[in-house]
């Protein structure tokens, strides 16, 4: 029988982290239970930091960046006497079950406390989209809105010097960034992880367009595919083109969830609540099909939805 919740944030920041707080929060309170928030993600709960939270407490975040819990990353909880440390400070405040929200590393955390007998659930709250168990990550809409109005903005420039645009975003081992900012965007041509970068066929992409009359383009370049600078100076070395690069950074991470992420957010959180009150945990939740369910860990890496390729070549072929 669970009474008592804790909450917190794992890993980089998320545009939505706020909606999914608030969701876990009022929900949890309506069903009757007392909710913890713990700051500053597993590092808080070896530090002993922690709030506790009401429905005043998450009021007027829904639509704010980042987290109120706010966030860290702990290369300490990777040791299992740590571990069972935090699990034994979670029973000291008797809590029956915790949720965390965040990426991959925040879910291998919540496995490691589930292992030390607390009941887990795992809202995935990241940029990238790349989790197992889910097809989509809160944050993912806001980050490609972001990214797009950057680049058309960027376009005006290119368009008006005649220049190509080549554009660094977020990505490190998933291109689902960089290929749906490129899509929306109408952009040249899109560089992700999951498909080999060759500079060569890029480098005739881009003169063949010009030849035809295009005057610009757009290049975008997820961060683990390649460097925004090698792929400038490649241009410029095997081509008569003008590229310039524009890194994004962390502009990406921040600003108010769309409605889209602020909308799955709440509905995520209503899922982990109301499995762990049905007994189920250890779980990541997460969006399958149109179904929004609650996958075990264990057979989470069954539910791997990597990024579209006939996207990634429709991309090139309306590029043109």
């Amino acid at each position: 029988m669970i009474s008592k919740i804790g909450v917190l944030t794992s890993g980089g920041d998320a545009p939505g982290m706020n909606a999914a707080i608030r969701g876990v929060t009022r929900y949890a309170i309506e069903k009757g239970l007392a909710v913890e928030g713990i700051i500053r993600g597993y590092e808080g709960l070896l530090r002993h930091e922690t709030i506790t939270l009401d429905r005043r407490t998450v009021g007027g975040i829904i639509h704010r960046g980042g987290t109120i819990l706010r966030t860290a990353r702990c290369l300490e909880f990777m040791e299992k006497d740590v571990q069972k440390e935090a699990a034994d400070y979670l029973r000291s405040l008797e809590i029956d079950a915790l949720v965390v929200i965040g990426g991959d590393g925040s879910m291998r955390g919540a496995q490691a406390l589930s292992h030390c007998g607390i009941p887990t659930m795992v809202i995935p709250g990241t940029i990238d989209n790349d989790m197992m168990g889910t097809q989509y990550t809160i944050g993912f809409d806001t980050t490609v809105n972001t990214v797009l109005e950057s680049i058309n903005k960027i376009r005006d420039t290119a368009s008006s010097h005649e220049r190509v645009a080549v554009i660094e975003v977020m990505g490190r081992n998933a291109g689902f960034i960089a290929l749906y900012a490129g899509m929306a965007s109408g952009a040249e041509a899109v560089l992700v992880p999951e498909h080999e970068v060759n500079l060569p066929r890029l480098c005739e992409h881009l003169a063949e367009s010009h030849r035809i009359g295009k005057l610009s383009s757009i290049v975008v370049v997820a961060e683990g595919a390649a460097k925004g600078t090698d792929v400038v100076d490649y241009i410029k070395e095997h081509t008569y083109l003008e590229p310039n690069l524009t890194v994004l950074g962390y502009v990406q991470r921040g600003g108010a969830p769309s409605a889209l992420d602020a909308t799955m957010a709440g509905l995520y959180a209503q899922k982990a609540i109301d499995s762990l009150l049905a007994g189920t945990y250890n779980c990541v939740i997460g969006l399958i099909g149109r179904r929004i369910a609650a996958t075990p860990y264990s057979e989470a890496p069954h539910f791997h939805f990597p990024i579209s390729d006939n996207m990634y070549q429709l991309v090139h072929m309306l590029g043109r």
